[in-house]
């Protein structure tokens, strides 16, 4: 009688692995996969005893599995490296072990992310989570270990923030960003961590991106706090510039700031800069602007405005109209240099 291998298959009660964190809001059922304990009933020669092998494995395997044993995930990769070195015979297993495969290698990775809390060894976890993913073809595990990854670095950059470890943050940022492009919590913070390095350039790269991200969601709100923060941003930069009588890096940083939004305070600054350089024209037409946008209709809140006014208008010969400007400038700071101006001119 010729001596052949017969295999039998059992049931097993299907195997659910529940991934759950509370911290990503992200939730991961595993898909239902079917472990079946496989059993020789008579095996010979050198193949049967190979294949014997791999069954053996895969069996450890699932009692690993069901006992939530570390070794689970080894003793199935053992089973693969087995099966492929006996060939079609044990596709049968091989397939069965290579569909647990992924999910232990996330299950692992997840553990050290949200149990460990230990991110660096998590990151290394879950790229290799991502490469058994997509060498076994499995789409639901890869684009989980792709969430968890972002989760994983935005906790590193948080990480870096509370440190103050700007430039290590931005680089965290960046490794969201080259996972999910649009994930919008990293381009604002990015945006923000330029901000505090005072880096101008870069700030404005970044805001604007995550602006034109926000145009195409219809974030209304958000659009407007993204241009509040640019704007101001530019108009305090323009500011300490103006006090320096930095007079060109001053005008840079306040029509900047004009690109975000017409700003009262701007188009003072702008009028104090273009009266240093006497281009009275663009000074008048500046004032006048931030007049109308001042939104306290008292005499000392606009009395800046006319301060500058009557300084433009006495630029360009209109003495009249600089006298009257002048005297509504006299109020708070702005009382003695307009009144001494108005002296000089001979107000009545």
């Amino acid at each position: 009688m010729n001596k052949f291998l017969y295999l039998r298959q059992i049931d097993m009660n299907l195997i659910i692995l529940t991934f759950n964190s509370k911290m990503m809001k992200l939730a991961y059922i595993k898909k239902f996969v079917g472990i079946f304990t496989l059993c020789l009933i008579c095996s010979a020669g050198i193949f049967a005893q190979e294949k014997n092998d791999a069954i053996s494995l895969f069996n450890q395997g699932v009692e690993f599995m069901k006992a939530n044993d570390p070794k689970a995930l080894e003793t199935f990769e053992k089973c693969v490296a087995v099966c492929e070195q006996i060939g079609d015979s044990a596709a049968d297993i091989k397939s069965k072990a290579v569909s647990v495969i992924p999910d232990l290698y996330y299950k692992k990775a997840f553990n050290t992310l949200t149990v460990d809390k230990n991110i660096p060894l998590a990151v290394k976890e879950i790229r290799s989570t991502i490469q058994v993913a997509e060498k076994y073809s499995d789409t639901s595990v890869k684009e989980n270990s792709e969430k968890l990854l972002v989760q994983a670095y935005t906790n590193m950059a948080s990480g870096y923030v509370a440190a103050k470890e700007s430039e290590k943050a931005i680089q965290a940022f960046d490794s969201v960003l080259m996972i999910n492009p649009n994930h919008m919590p990293s381009l604002y913070n990015k945006a923000l961590m330029y901000r505090g390095l005072d880096n101008a350039a870069k700030f404005g790269e970044s805001i604007d991106v995550y602006i034109g991200k926000l145009k195409a969601t219809g974030d209304t709100a958000k659009i407007a706090q993204a241009n509040k923060i640019a704007r101001d941003y530019y108009r305090i930069a323009g500011g300490k510039a103006n006090q320096a009588n930095k007079l060109t890096e001053a005008l840079a940083s306040l029509n900047t700031a004009l690109k975000y939004g017409s700003d009262n305070s701007v188009h003072y600054q702008l009028a104090s800069v273009y009266n240093k350089q006497k281009k009275f024209a663009l000074a008048a037409e500046n004032a006048l602007k931030g007049l109308s946008l001042e939104p306290q209709d008292t005499p000392e809140a606009k009395a800046k405005y006319y301060y500058e006014l009557g300084t433009a208008q006495a630029g360009l010969g209109k003495t009249t109209e600089a006298c009257e400007s002048l005297k509504n400038a006299m109020y708070g700071p702005f009382l003695n240099a307009a009144k001494a101006q108005r002296t000089n001119m001979k107000c009545q």
